[in-house]
Order: C-alpha cells, then sequence, then structure tokens
C-alpha cells in the first residue's frame, strides 16, 4: 500500500510539473511592432514637471524627431582586374614543371596576375593530393585563392571553373 501511494504521488507531481511548465511556456508574444534605432526625446529630455523652477502651463512637450530613412547600401568595392596587356612578368627564373603548370592554365583560360600566385595555388593542391585530401576539400580553399587573385575577372568565368583549372592542370603536370 506504501509503495502504490508513493508511484501514484511521483506520478501526479510529474504531471502537475509538466501541466505547469506548459503554462508557462509557448510562443506568443505582446510585441506589436519591430523596435527601431530612432532617439525618443523623451527619455533624453527632462520633462516640464521635473525641470525646476518651470511653469507648466507655458511648455508644450517636443514633437518627437522624425524617423530618417536608412541610407541605400553600397554595392561591396570589387577589385579591378588587371589588363590584360599588363606587362609580362618575369619568367627567367621558372623551370620546366612551372612553365608547363602554367601553360595548362592559360589553355583552360585562367591568366594568373603573377607566376608566383598560380604556383602558391599548385603547391597546395600538390600538397592536398600528398595528404589524401579529397577534391571537395581542394576545391573549396582553391576556388578562394583563385578568386582573390586580382586578374580574376567572374564575369568571363564562374570561379569555380577556375579552381577546377588549377586543381586538373596541378594534378597533369605540377604533382609529378
Amino acid at each position: 500500500m506504501q509503495r502504490t501511494r508513493g508511484k501514484v504521488f511521483g506520478v501526479v507531481t510529474a504531471i502537475a510539473a509538466t501541466g505547469l511548465l506548459a503554462a508557462c511556456g509557448g510562443n506568443d508574444s505582446t510585441a506589436s511592432s519591430t523596435p527601431t534605432l530612432t532617439r525618443t526625446t523623451a527619455a533624453t529630455t527632462p520633462t516640464a514637471a521635473s525641470t525646476p523652477g518651470s511653469d507648466t502651463s507655458q511648455q508644450q512637450a517636443p514633437a518627437p524627431e522624425p524617423e530618417q530613412p536608412q541610407a541605400p547600401t553600397a554595392a561591396p568595392e570589387r577589385p579591378q582586374p588587371v589588363p590584360t596587356n599588363a606587362a609580362p612578368a618575369d619568367t627567367s627564373k621558372l623551370n620546366d614543371k612551372d612553365k608547363k603548370f602554367l601553360d595548362a592554365l592559360k589553355q583552360q583560360g585562367v591568366t594568373p596576375s603573377t607566376p608566383d600566385i598560380a604556383l602558391s595555388v599548385g603547391n597546395y593542391v600538390c600538397q592536398g593530393v600528398k595528404s589524401g585530401a579529397s577534391d571537395q576539400d581542394l576545391m573549396t580553399f582553391v576556388t578562394a585563392m583563385a578568386g582573390s587573385d586580382p586578374s580574376f575577372d567572374p564575369a568571363k568565368m564562374p570561379v569555380e571553373k577556375a579552381g577546377q583549372a588549377y586543381i586538373s592542370a596541378a594534378k597533369q603536370t605540377y604533382c609529378q
């Protein structure tokens, strides 16, 4: 009998606690509008009744400040592509493997602003391949590096295509 009473008490307590928590919860809000960041004069200006020595019959409540429209957001700045008639980079210090890699990129429509950028990306691809990184992992970082090249123009080629060009050219000519 004692055990049954304890179980019943426990069940009743659990049900009561659940009911109380459910009554306190809910997702109804009494807010009726979205707050704005405008400053009200009532919060910053003392009221007429609180101003010492003032005559409340002659003062008027200050008019609220009109809301200022938000300024249109400007488009993010993009670096200007390097002109194609820019002076060619010094390739005298490049070895045959470097030149083959750069030629393979050029054949796929990718012209890096400097050989150093392309060779850095190529080295990254080769290191990733050696460490067993997936093509998707490589693609994430290579597209970021390709897209940050000042000569990259997204109007001419999607950044994903440029990233794929770097990966395939590096695997074919540079990672051997």
